[in-house]
């Protein structure tokens, strides 16, 4: 394998949902705008991140409920791609702008431990109503990811391969050695364009021949 590390986004990329939007209930128009601004850069993810969960204020039972969704729409090839690449010694990390405990959730399934997954961290009252997020997350602002890599994720082996969809991956191109960008869930132009390589999909396996070099 060409890459020591591939660091995979979660929304639309190992799961075909976006989990935020799968919280929105009666505000799911406005969020589904609001990511969708944020996703294809028109506007910082700090300005839409804590507005959006101000809005739908999920509980902790509604949170594992994405995770179990998460998994039920695992993209295709996502468990084989992950175990094709662990199986060869590759290390696996999943980068997310996403809900932490809903995350989890999902990389379980995939075999990858909770050590290896960063996403934004959530709080709860006794009761499980919503007490708040990480504000201090850089998952939870524009240019997050990249300080990310940079920073708390230094020590992964190298060469890093991003594997993602939007706005907030391609962020952080210029802290890894190659990004994929994953169109299977979603195609976004300017993203597609300034990848190194695109994975059309449906299947997250055909990632593996560009990792195999």
């Amino acid at each position: 394998m060409r890459f020591g590390t591939v660091i995979f986004d979660c929304d639309s990329t190992l799961s075909a949902i976006e989990g935020i939007e799968e919280l929105a209930r009666e505000h799911r128009d406005e969020i589904a705008r609001l990511t969708a601004s944020a996703m294809a850069g028109e506007v910082p993810l700090e300005e839409v991140y804590g507005r959006r969960l101000e809005l739908i204020r999920p509980t902790r039972a509604a949170i594992e409920a994405v995770g179990r969704l998460y998994i039920e729409r695992l993209v295709p090839g996502a468990i084989e791609t992950v175990e094709t690449l662990r199986a060869a010694g590759v290390a696996i990390q999943i980068l997310s702008g996403g809900l932490a405990p809903a995350v989890r959730v999902m990389a379980r399934r995939l075999g990858v431990s909770d050590q290896q997954v960063a996403a934004v961290e959530l709080e709860f009252f006794p009761s499980g109503e919503y007490a708040g997020f990480d504000t201090t997350s850089l998952l939870a602002r524009a240019g997050g990811k990249r300080h990310w890599i940079e920073t708390l994720g230094r020590d992964l082996p190298r060469p890093l391969l991003l594997v993602g969809d939007g706005a907030t991956d391609l962020e952080a191109r210029p802290a890894v050695d190659a990004f994929a960008v994953f169109t299977g869930v979603v195609a976004r132009p300017d993203v597609v364009r300034h990848a190194d390589v695109v994975i059309p999909g449906p299947s997250l396996t055909q990632l593996l021949p560009y990792c195999r070099g």
